[in-house]
């Protein structure tokens, strides 16, 4: 069966951006994501989906 499933990541940061939507930002083009796969469930794809944050 092949099926999409979404996991939460929770993140406590501490930033020197003035601007939490620039740190999101930064954290969503410079984040590495790695999803194993185990003995009963093959991951296929991986993507971080970006928050839009408005300015």
């Amino acid at each position: 069966m092949e099926d999409k499933i979404f996991l939460l990541v929770k993140v406590t940061i501490k930033t020197a951006h003035t601007s939490i939507h620039d740190a999101i930002q930064e954290l969503q083009t410079k984040t590495v994501l790695q999803v194993s796969s185990t003995p009963n469930v093959e991951v296929l794809q991986t993507k971080i989906i970006e928050l839009n944050t408005k300015k």
